[in-house]
């Protein structure tokens, strides 16, 4: 979906139609959660703090976020998809995978498809949506985002070399800032530049990923579209009204993070082998710090210890941080739980939590 959030925002008030709006908080500690079309003009984006995008757009206006309005809009799309296909992997309440290889149209081309469910859509929510046609998930990922907004791109199987080596490497599914300065600094910039290294290279510099860097940059993908995701975490976090700095002051907010996060885990039965402790720094540097065990972490005593041990050894890493999280994976039922991976719950301006 294009802008998903503010054009559902725009779509509902119709004053706020052609104007730069962010859904999220405009305060000192809000965050943008998305930003409309002419607001990105203004070089707005998602995750930006409210004060940044207030600095670059003055008139900008911020929308709070109306979640069961957006997950309604969601049920309506993904019924517009189950009438095609049933084989559908979301990514998030607005973008999914869809497998129409065998289709409940008997269309034989997947284009028509995309240009179907792209009316489809339109007619039924009275918003637009871009797409990516290709032969695996990794390129029609891509270049679902080469035309928004309302845009259609389609990668056929003989385009898809040129077409990976070409790519900027921040532009590939999966690489993000980090990854992508720590590549250009090794003078890689393109896939061009990454199919020059062998697999051995890219794994010792990049790890684990490195494999899936050197077959996708050659147009191999086999991942199937899997319609059960697995859960592989379970996470909470806050963001402060004003930064923290001393140890006494970040565990006195730590303790009810630590009971709405064993809740949550007992209750999404969530529990996992690791745990890990999210800061985020003044200056919006992340700093995780994780303890793992060979066995299944269930008692909330233990997860506090974690969290508080944690906390302690990295004090002295930073000055004063705005965020604090808590996640648990390598989780106990991670081969049975099912996830459609997206993000539940905002506020904005205090209490993020994420499922």
């Amino acid at each position: 979906m294009d802008a998903f959030f503010a054009s559902i925002e725009q779509r509902d008030n119709p004053e706020l139609r052609g104007k730069p709006i962010a859904v999220g908080g405009g305060g000192p500690r809000g965050v943008v959660a998305t930003a409309s079309y002419e607001a990105r003009k203004f070089g707005v984006h998602s995750a930006m703090s409210g004060f940044q995008a207030k600095q670059l757009c003055p008139q900008i206006i911020f929308v709070r976020s109306r979640f069961d309005a957006y997950k309604d809009v969601s049920q309506q799309i993904r019924s517009v998809f189950k009438e095609y296909t049933d084989l559908i992997e979301p990514l998030s309440l607005d973008e999914a995978f869809l497998d129409v290889t065998e289709n409940k149209k008997n269309e034989p081309y997947a284009t028509d498809i995309a240009k179907q469910i792209m009316a489809q859509i339109f007619e039924t929510t009275e918003l637009t949506c871009s797409a990516g046609v290709s032969y695996c998930k990794f390129i029609a990922k891509i270049a679902s985002d080469i035309k928004k907004p309302n845009g259609l791109t389609v990668i056929k199987p003989h385009q898809a070399i040129q077409f990976l080596e070409g790519l900027p490497v921040k532009k590939f599914y999966g690489v993000g800032k980090v990854t992508a300065t720590k590549m250009n600094h090794s003078g890689i910039y393109t896939g061009a530049d990454i199919k020059k290294l062998s697999k051995i290279e890219l794994a010792r510099r990049f790890g684990k990923v490195g494999q899936f860097y050197y077959n996708i940059v050659r147009g191999i993908d086999n991942r199937p579209v899997n319609t059960n995701r697995v859960r592989k975490s379970l996470a909470i976090e806050r963001t402060f009204r004003e930064d923290l700095s001393t140890f006494d002051e970040i565990l006195e907010i730590l303790e009810p993070i630590v009971i709405k996060f064993y809740d949550r885990l007992k209750k999404a039965d969530g529990f996992g082998r690791t745990i890990t402790l999210k800061l985020k720094t003044s200056n919006f540097e992340i700093i995780t710090r994780s303890v793992s065990k060979n066995y299944y972490i269930t008692d909330i005593d233990e997860i506090r210890d974690i969290a508080h041990a944690l906390l302690e050894d990295n004090i002295d890493n930073f000055e004063k941080i705005r965020l604090i999280g808590l996640t648990s994976s390598n989780l106990k039922n991670s081969g049975k739980s099912k996830s459609i991976g997206y993000q539940l719950k905002f506020d904005f301006d205090e209490d993020a939590s994420r499922k």
